[in-house]
């Protein structure tokens, strides 16, 4: 899997759980689906992913969208 996939799925799956939590004990656990949203809208514009960073150092094959 390359780095642009391997982030959408991060960020989806950071979502999912938040909603789930949020469900399961405090509806507190949206504000993990705000920042989330707010770095990938962030990112769309300023081309910085601190996601993306992490899992380059971690070693994923780059993409085309976060070079």
């Amino acid at each position: 899997m390359n780095l642009d996939r391997t982030v959408l799925v991060f960020a989806g799956s950071m979502i999912l759980i938040s909603v789930a939590l949020s469900r399961l004990f405090s509806p507190a656990w949206l504000l993990l689906t705000a920042w989330v949203g707010l770095v990938m809208f962030q990112s769309a514009f300023t081309g910085f992913c601190p996601a993306a960073l992490l899992f380059r150092k971690l070693g994923v094959k780059p993409g085309s969208a976060f070079r």
